[in-house]
């Protein structure tokens, strides 16, 4: 009976599955979301009157507020003051009105009225309906990404001495189908419906659907800390692991952080802004009007070894080691998309392409989230995880602008895929120094979690 009172929710692998479910099912439609509009993208150029630039701007806007106003510095103070629940429903409620205010951006209630024709007197290079998805999607970026490092400082509380890499592999991989659902139902969406707000509002409800879930998780988490106080741990932790502001400097101060910030933005600063122009890069080079469809095969290799490489990493290790080996499979991917699916532009070699590109992306993220804890204190766990995703949407924010800009001047799309296997050339780097620097140091990146 006294084992029975003292069991908690997580020792149940049930209920902490379940738990993890419901919020990776609010990423899975957060992911959807962004990239809604990355298989309409001759679309909006032909409806709206966008260009190349304009969908890199719009493609940049989702991380205006998050890199200049420093809007993922404050959500990581927030997480650790106010918790994963408060924090949660909050991006779960900002993805919403960022969604809703993109959609009235495109729809016919906006397009016509006054406001748009307001909002087409000023910066009149880019349309009235570019800077109003810009402004929702901003909103929306912001929710986000702040869900994004909830959800990880979420699963190493309730997964703490357990299968934490494979619960943060398994929600990536719910998370990345997103991806693939997008890639198959906008353009469905976009058909069946008509008009680009569409699928815009399809993912607006979806997010709603989300909030709902994550609303159950808050249950589930406010009875798991009632446990946790019951047993005197809550109160240690918050005793002993209390957050500080000055506690900061000791993020700033690690030669490890850095190298794993650093990682992380040339890393996805190749894969995210790729995502968004890859649909098109694929018509354009093939001559086909499906290359949605096959870029939905990106996520598949990445959702299913994801989870299973996360659990490799709980028993056997080898996270430094994964973090190279990903690199360098990207800067061949990339490089072969500059110059050898040109010059061969057949379907099965580009799925192959995409498909080795969702390998890269399964072996790094796996192995690059879980090593957080290793080097930084729980107490900051969520400001160091929000500080990383800042520098990561300083890359996100730049590089769309930068491909956008490319792509009208040039014309085609060897450059841009040049500049992103310059982006993984220095990933690898850095991934070196982060293994020579954790063989000095002994953080333990390339040991098990499980022991």
């Amino acid at each position: 009976m006294v084992e029975k009172l003292q069991k908690k929710l997580n020792d149940s692998a049930f209920i902490r599955w379940s738990a993890l479910i419901l919020i990776a099912l609010m990423m899975f439609f957060g992911y959807m979301f962004v990239d809604m509009l990355s298989p309409l993208k001759s679309q909006l150029e032909s409806s709206l009157g966008w260009n190349s630039t304009t969908f890199g701007t719009y493609a940049s806007s989702e991380y205006f507020l998050n890199v200049f106003c420093f809007f993922l510095i404050f959500a990581g103070i927030i997480l650790d003051k106010m918790g994963i629940r408060f924090t949660g429903m909050l991006s779960a409620s900002l993805m919403v009105i960022g969604a809703c205010i993109k959609f009235y951006g495109m729809s016919d209630l906006f397009i016509g009225s006054g406001l748009e024709a307001w909002m087409n007197s000023w910066w009149v290079a880019l349309p009235a309906t570019a800077k109003m998805s810009c402004l929702g999607f901003m909103i929306f970026g912001c929710g986000c990404e702040m869900a994004g490092t909830t959800v990880s400082k979420a699963i190493a509380k309730w997964f703490k001495g357990k299968e934490m890499a494979m619960a943060m592999g398994l929600e990536m991989s719910i998370a990345r189908l997103g991806v693939f659902a997008a890639m198959w139902l906008s353009p469905m969406v976009y058909e069946k419906v008509g008009g680009v707000s569409a699928p815009v509002a399809f993912g607006a409800i979806l997010l709603i659907i989300g909030l709902l879930f994550y609303s159950i998780f808050v249950v589930m988490d406010r009875k798991f800390d009632k446990q946790l106080e019951a047993a005197g741990e809550l109160t240690q932790e918050a005793n002993e692991e209390e957050f500080k502001l000055k506690d900061l400097g000791k993020i700033f101060s690690s030669k490890m952080f850095w190298l794993v910030a650093l990682l992380c933005v040339l890393y996805y600063s190749a894969i995210f802004p790729f995502q968004r122009y890859a649909p098109d890069f694929l018509n354009t080079t093939l001559g086909v009007e499906n290359g949605a469809q096959l870029f939905s095969c990106f996520p598949i290799l990445a959702m299913v070894f994801t989870p299973f490489l996360g659990g490799f990493i709980d028993r056997k290790g080898k996270a430094a080691s994964m973090l190279m080996l990903g690199s360098l499979i990207m800067i061949v991917c990339h490089l072969s998309f500059a110059f050898l699916l040109p010059a061969f532009p057949t379907k099965w070699l580009a799925v192959t392409l995409v498909v080795t590109l969702g390998v890269s992306f399964s072996l790094v993220p796996a192995a690059l989230w879980p090593s957080v804890p290793k080097i930084i204190d729980n107490r900051i766990l969520g400001s160091a995880y929000c500080i990383i995703f800042w520098i990561q949407n300083i890359g996100l924010f730049a590089v769309p602008m930068l491909i956008g800009n490319v792509l009208d001047k040039t014309g085609g799309y060897t450059v841009p895929m040049v500049i992103f296997s310059v982006f993984g050339v220095l990933a690898l780097l850095f991934s070196l120094w982060l293994k020579r620097e954790n063989k000095k140091q002994n953080f333990g990146l390339e040991e098990p979690n499980i022991k």
